[in-house]
């Protein structure tokens, strides 16, 4: 879904069951509009290169997977 618009990922997502963890500001807007599901988690880095999103995501996997399993929590940022 590298080419769709937000809303179609957004939808995707939402029906799917699948959480949405982007770099794109655009999804913590949207999550604090329509709320959830789906969750999201917003990666708050600048230009940066693949490995470092894949280094914030793993060590950051433990706090994912709580947010991932909280019934309440919608939005996790991540630095």
């Amino acid at each position: 879904m590298k080419e769709a618009e937000d809303q179609a990922v957004w939808e995707h997502a939402k029906q799917q069951g699948l959480m949405i963890v982007s770099k794109d500001s655009d999804f913590h807007q949207r999550s604090f509009v329509f709320g959830f599901p789906p969750k999201v988690v917003w990666i708050r880095l600048g230009n940066c290169k693949t490995a470092d999103v894949e280094q914030v995501i793993r060590k950051n996997f433990d706090l994912i997977k709580t947010f991932d399993e909280d019934e309440e929590a919608a939005f996790l940022v991540l630095s």
